[in-house]
């Protein structure tokens, strides 16, 4: 078994390995209709959107809870 130094060396030789290749995974069915939900949804309300800034807050106010 490797220590976790080796487990972590491993992990980013794997990683430079995908990255070196631009390599991407593919979407699944499910991801890309709700990627197209997401768009459909900006198409039809394009002023209801926030920024990262206030989405950012809104999550680490909803993990401090």
């Amino acid at each position: 078994m490797l220590d976790i130094n080796e487990q972590i060396e491993l992990v980013e030789a794997i990683w430079n390995g995908i990255v070196s290749r631009n390599a991407t995974p593919s979407l699944t069915d499910e991801q890309k209709m709700e990627l197209d939900r997401r768009i459909e949804d900006l198409s039809a309300n394009p002023c209801d959107v926030m920024s990262w800034d206030e989405a950012k807050a809104a999550a680490l106010a909803k993990i401090k809870q």
